[in-house]
């Protein structure tokens, strides 16, 4: 075995691993459009472990781009081995972090179903950050919602709305764990060129002209069939326990059936009660746990 750092002439073949392994880990990052854009740059430092015929065998890809360095983290798009040996993934890791200056802790998310993955990762000194909870929904009814006085959802206007979507999101993440690093309006920009967006899926709250919650649908999948993922969601603290976030969510559900969907999935962190329980009570359920771990130096 050697440990090589991914040239871009086998990109391809790095692809093809990723695809071949998605199930078994955090597929967030390596989805087709994730992997057909993929580059090997200062942003995205990976390496490789080759056999004796030179085949990949195992591999470490780090997000290190500007909104995670903004945050001063990083987080691994895919760690992961074919074999079981603790040593491949010292090897690994101890590459990834050379290039990790500036940064103070690096994250892997893992599902609870991989215990194999996760007694290697936390034998590499990873804590626990959080846990999260992937929520589904099918869609065979639409909840009725009514808007309060003064009050209307409108399509996201990515000319006019950028910096509203952004002091939005930001207010009501900001002490939410992962979420703390702001977005910019040149994200948002960005969001709706991706291939995830769906046109009209992007809405925005207002209280006669203010700006106070939003709400994105995308493209995504489950278990190998379309779903529309839900989030972010989010309310101004001051707009906040005024059932605003349950007007959104089922907007968020009504658009998804619109536009003939039968699942929505979301996730939330097993500690922020308040969300899961109006995500429970508006019909969706716990169908797989996540574990965030942190490495911080």
């Amino acid at each position: 075995m050697r440990i090589i750092e991914l040239s871009n002439e086998r990109i391809t073949e790095f692809a093809d691993y990723c695809r071949r392994h998605r199930a078994d880990v955090d597929e967030s990052f390596i989805y087709d459009e994730d992997l057909e854009n993929f580059q090997v740059d200062k942003y995205n430092p990976t390496y490789v472990a080759t056999d004796n015929d030179d085949r990949i065998t195992a591999v470490a890809s780090l997000i290190a781009d500007e909104y995670n360095r903004c945050g001063k983290k990083g987080r691994f798009r895919i760690f992961h081995s074919e074999i079981n040996d603790a040593v491949i993934y010292e090897s690994l890791l101890q590459s990834i972090l050379k290039h990790t200056d500036g940064l103070e802790r690096v994250n892997i998310f893992v599902s609870m179903q991989n215990k194999e993955l996760m007694d290697n990762i936390a034998g590499l000194g990873f804590k626990i950050e959080r846990y999260i909870f992937l929520m589904l929904r099918e869609l065979n009814d639409v909840p009725h919602y009514d808007l309060p006085m003064d009050y209307s959802i409108r399509s996201l206007d990515i000319d006019q709305d950028a910096e509203s979507w952004c002091l939005v999101r930001n207010a009501a993440f900001a002490s939410v764990k992962g979420n703390e690093t702001p977005v910019t309006p040149q994200m948002v920009k960005e969001m709706t060129l991706s291939k995830d967006y769906i046109e009209g899926g992007c809405m925005m709250l207002y209280h006669k002209d203010r700006a106070v919650g939003c709400i994105r649908c995308s493209l995504d999948d489950h278990e190998n069939e379309p779903a529309v993922s839900i989030g972010p969601l989010a309310v101004i603290p001051e707009y906040q326990g005024k059932g605003l976030g349950r007007i959104l969510l089922r907007a968020g559900i009504d658009f998804a059936k619109y536009k003939a969907f039968d699942k929505a999935i979301l996730c939330v962190n097993t500690d922020n009660e308040r969300a899961r329980s109006l995500y429970i009570q508006e019909g969706f359920r716990q169908v797989e746990a996540i574990v965030c771990y942190y490495l911080g130096f």
